[in-house]
């Protein structure tokens, strides 16, 4: 059986853990484009996947920060 993606069926402890590794796969991501850009070794397709992939981690991140601390007016 395959783990919930519907944030709300998640506990705080498991998003949060959640939260670590899309970070830390953002910041993998983010070095891996650098590098490749340095080299100059890439081809534009695989700069294109790769960021594109950072950027839908981004929003996982953003979906599960807004998740973990609700923009509450006071």
């Amino acid at each position: 059986m395959n783990a919930p993606t519907d944030l709300s069926m998640k506990t705080d402890d498991v998003l949060t853990v959640e939260l670590e590794v899309f970070r830390r796969e953002h910041r993998d991501l983010d070095d891996a484009i650098r590098a490749l850009q340095k080299t100059g070794t890439a081809d534009q397709l695989t700069l294109q996947r790769l960021k594109k992939k950072k950027l839908r981690l981004k929003d996982k991140i953003s979906q599960i920060e807004d998740r973990l601390l609700p923009d509450i007016i006071a």
